[in-house]
């Protein structure tokens, strides 16, 4: 793809091209006036509201200074408790932790991403933190009469560790709320602007999709008219970030349309389709110029399937452990609150295709099956999975246990029977298994989970975009992504994500 395929660019007869997309649907936008053939891209740069470059600067110093503090206050409340103040070397620390999280980007990756996540940077703070506290041991002979043990170096490091990470999920909370919008212009598809939007709005980041800008064919004569029809595109519209959407049959995201809105000043984020096929675990690898993508095979090998089990066993055995009486007092409400058992029995499809009988609450009244085809014309996807919003056949006590997840809590028995994990693809029925065919069905290739990925996006997706986040999930598996997709979990029920 070139620039020349943006359709509908033909600034001299000022046609329509632009979609400007909200909530309540689609609507076009009046087509820019020309901009004059002298500006260049530093200009434009230079004519763009400065409220994104400051609120940007603005959130770098506010995640620098929370750095500082939650590092020295660290240091120097762990040196006090071991009977060691020492003031110096709490201060010591604030300008060591500065310069090793800024040589590791940790101030830097907000601008690159539409939604900064302090969890996502966990592993890398974990290993800085540990950086800072090795920096300190080295010198703090000099600092302090007597040294530190094994214990305390330890006791060191997970303090700084979580005072920091909780320093720094506070200030992006601070910052995200006195920062404007992020205003997104999305080239490409518009069947993918319409999923962006969707996303960024359920996600909760701090961007909108303003106006679209759709790609197909070669209609241009003049393919120096593209760069300044979308830079002034972007000045009119104030546009802070561009979004580059390519369709399916171009898979590239187009190199010189990428340049393109480099060169306009803006930030720049690109979806490529071609990791829906790779997953997002590839290793960027430089043979004397030229660059090529490590892809890791598909599937787990042997000793990762191990430490997934063991994962599973000790997570599990301790919720059973803590949540023994909550889940007796859960069987006598329901018990209580209409007729049937306690525990409701579904087959469902697991591990290579292989049925197992999943266990939830029932949260239903008895003999629901029956009434399900009568139901299915009101299935809120439509297209694949029955759910229904207010479905008729669930009880009271099943409504609440439904709202807050608790009718999943049973399936900690599956998870020790081997049957399901922790995290993984979710256990379909018959019918909806059946749907799924060809290279789809690899997602199989991992225990089921009580959790998974597309369970924490906070909306309801269609089967076909389901099928390919638990292949993106198997293709990608670690054990702190499981970590991460569980930690996920907690605020997504909390905030009721199930309704």
């Amino acid at each position: 793809m070139t620039p020349g395929a943006i359709t509908g660019l033909r600034l001299r007869e000022q046609v329509e091209v632009g979609v400007a997309l909200r909530r309540g649907g689609q609507r076009s936008v009046a087509p820019p006036t020309l901009v004059p053939a002298t500006l260049r891209p530093t200009e434009v740069e230079a004519r763009r509201s400065a409220s994104r470059w400051s609120g940007a600067a603005f959130q770098r110093r506010v995640l620098g200074f929370a750095d500082s503090a939650c590092a020295t206050v660290a240091i120097v409340a762990v040196f006090s408790l071991l009977s060691k103040p020492s003031l110096a070397l709490g201060l010591a620390c604030a300008p060591l932790a500065l310069s090793l999280f800024k040589l590791a980007g940790l101030y830097d990756r907000d601008e690159l991403r539409l939604a900064p996540s302090t969890l996502d940077e966990v592993p890398r703070l974990l290993a800085m933190t540990g950086l800072v506290v090795l920096a300190l041991v080295i010198v703090q002979p000099a600092l302090l009469s007597r040294g530190v043990t094994g214990f305390q170096i330890a006791l060191l490091w997970l303090t700084s560790f979580a005072t920091i990470t909780s320093g720094r999920a506070m200030a992006r909370s601070i910052t995200g709320r006195t920062q404007a919008v992020e205003r997104c212009l999305v080239i490409g598809d518009l069947e993918q602007a319409r999923r962006v939007r969707d996303r960024l709005t359920a996600s909760g980041a701090r961007a909108e999709v303003v106006t679209c800008l759709p790609l197909a064919g070669d209609d241009l004569d003049d393919e120096l008219e593209i760069p300044l029809f979308v830079s002034q595109l972007i000045l009119e519209q104030h546009i802070d970030r561009v979004i580059i959407a390519p369709a399916a049959e171009d898979a590239t995201g187009g190199v010189e349309l990428i340049r393109m809105v480099k060169a306009a000043g803006v930030d720049v984020s690109v979806l490529p389709r071609i990791f829906d096929v790779l997953g997002s675990e590839v290793e960027f690898d430089e043979v004397d110029g030229l660059t090529l993508l490590g892809v890791r095979r598909f599937g787990l090998r042997r000793s990762s399937r191990l430490v997934k089990r063991s994962f599973d066993l000790v997570v599990a055995s301790a919720g059973l452990i803590a949540c023994g009486p909550f889940l007796l007092a859960i069987a006598l409400a329901i018990r209580f609150d209409s007729k049937g058992p306690v525990l409701f029995r579904q087959l469902r499809v697991g591990r290579d295709g292989k049925y197992f009988e999943m266990v939830k609450f029932r949260s239903m009244i008895s003999g629901a099956d029956a009434l399900k085809e009568g139901l299915r014309a009101k299935s809120e996807p439509g297209d694949g999975l029955f759910k229904i919003v207010d479905d008729p056949r669930v009880t009271s006590i099943g409504r609440l246990l439904r709202r807050s997840s608790l009718d999943e809590l049973p399936q900690i028995f599956n998870v020790l029977r081997g049957e399901m994990s922790l995290v993984g693809p979710r256990p379909l029925v018959a019918d909806e298994d059946e749907r799924i065919v060809g290279f789809a069905r690899s997602r199989l290739h991992l225990t089921p989970g009580m959790t998974g990925p597309w369970q924490v996006i906070g909306v309801r997706l269609p089967l076909d975009e389901m099928i390919e986040i638990d292949y993106r999930y198997v293709s990608n598996w670690s054990l702190w992504l499981d970590l991460k997709l569980l930690l996920r979990t907690v605020p997504h029920v909390l905030r009721r994500g199930n309704v």
